[in-house]
C-alpha cells in the first residue's frame, strides 16, 4: 500500500466522506464530521483516482450506478480481514444482503466465527466501495456500521428501491 497522495472531505447525500487515494487507487472512504475540503493531491494519478471515486460514489448514491470500477489500493490488512472483505465482494452483489454467520460459512468457518467476521467488517477502510452495509444480523436486524445505522439503512433502501413493485393506482 502506498500512502495517500490525494485526499478530500466530500459532501455526499449521506453526509461528509473522507476519501483518500494513492497512485495505485483509492485507499480510504470513511464517514466524517470534518468540514468539506477541496481535493489536495501530490500527483495527478492519485488525483485522478480520487476524482473517479467521488464521481462513482455520487452516481451510486443517486441510484445511477451499481458497480464501482475505480481501482482500490487496499491498505495493509490481516489475512483474515482481507479474506472476509474479498468474500463479501464476491458473494454479495448489489441489492442482496447476507448475514455474519452466512459470511463465516462462506469462509469455511462455523457460526461461532460470526463475531470475528463482524470485527473484520468493522475495520473496512473502504466504506461503500466494499459493501459491508449489506451484512445483517442472523435475524435480519441492522447491526453496527461505521457510518451509523441510519446510513446503513439508507444504503440498503437505495439498493432495494428498484426491486420493489410499484403500487397499483
Amino acid at each position: 500500500m502506498q500512502t495517500a497522495a490525494a485526499s478530500t472531505v466530500h459532501a455526499s447525500a449521506l453526509g461528509n466522506l473522507r476519501v483518500e487515494a494513492s497512485g495505485a487507487g483509492v485507499t480510504r472512504v470513511a464517514f466524517t464530521d470534518d468540514a468539506v475540503t477541496a481535493p489536495i493531491a501530490e500527483n495527478s494519478c492519485a488525483l485522478e483516482h480520487l476524482v473517479e471515486a467521488l464521481v462513482e460514489i455520487d452516481g451510486y448514491l443517486a441510484g445511477t450506478r451499481r458497480e464501482f470500477t475505480v481501482p482500490l489500493d487496499r491498505p495493509a490488512l490481516s489475512a483474515f480481514d482481507r479474506t472476509v472483505l474479498e468474500t463479501l465482494e464476491a458473494t454479495t452483489a448489489y441489492g442482496r444482503t447476507t448475514t455474519y454467520g452466512a459470511l463465516a460459512r462462506a469462509l469455511g468457518r462455523g457460526p461461532a466465527d460470526a463475531r470475528k467476521v463482524g470485527g473484520a467488517l468493522s475495520r473496512n477502510p473502504l466504506l461503500i466501495l466494499i459493501p459491508c452495509h449489506r451484512v445483517l444480523g442472523a435475524d435480519g436486524a441492522l447491526t453496527g456500521y461505521a457510518g451509523g445505522l441510519a446510513a446503513k439503512r439508507a444504503l440498503l433502501d437505495l439498493e432495494s428501491a428498484d426491486l420493489r413493485l410499484p403500487l397499483a393506482i
